[in-house]
């Protein structure tokens, strides 16, 4: 939740913001804090060079987690949360990470220590989640794992 509020704050982005400003802002940011911007023994070189990642970081993130880019992935997140099964997860902090059997990964956010041990500690793990974690928490689809052969 650090994270989503961290990038929310430096995109100036209230709770849902669609893609369209979000895409605005990204490109303004970009041009303030460009590292060509600034002569390679400026102080600010190295800061914007620090701040430019933090800003394509942020933007790739804000957008995977924006409302038009969850609905459009919902039947491929819907399949694959009903179909699949549980590969591995874990949890740090107040994140989970959920790898499936298709190679796909979901993070989970603001899911609490207290509901991952329930999670752990449940004889049917898939049906735990679907109840209580799938469409309970934001989230995002984060990677896709190689595929075993």
């Amino acid at each position: 939740m650090k994270r989503i509020n961290a990038y929310k704050k430096l995109f100036n982005v209230e709770q849902d913001t669609d893609l369209k400003k979000l895409k605005t802002t990204y490109r303004n940011l970009v041009k303030e804090w460009h590292p060509d911007k600034f002569q390679e023994g400026d102080d600010r070189a190295l800061e914007a060079e620090i701040k430019s990642r933090q800003i394509i970081d942020g933007y790739h993130f804000l957008v995977s987690i924006a409302p038009e880019t969850l609905a459009k992935n919902l039947e491929e997140y819907t399949t694959t949360t009903s179909k699949s099964g549980i590969a591995d997860f874990q949890h740090k902090g107040q994140l989970l990470e959920m790898t499936f059997l298709d190679g796909t990964c979901y993070e989970y956010f603001g899911v609490s220590k207290s509901v991952f041990t329930k999670l752990i500690n449940s004889d049917k793990q898939l049906r735990f989640a679907r109840r209580n974690i799938f469409n309970s928490y934001l989230y995002r689809k984060s990677k896709k794992a190689l595929q075993v052969a």
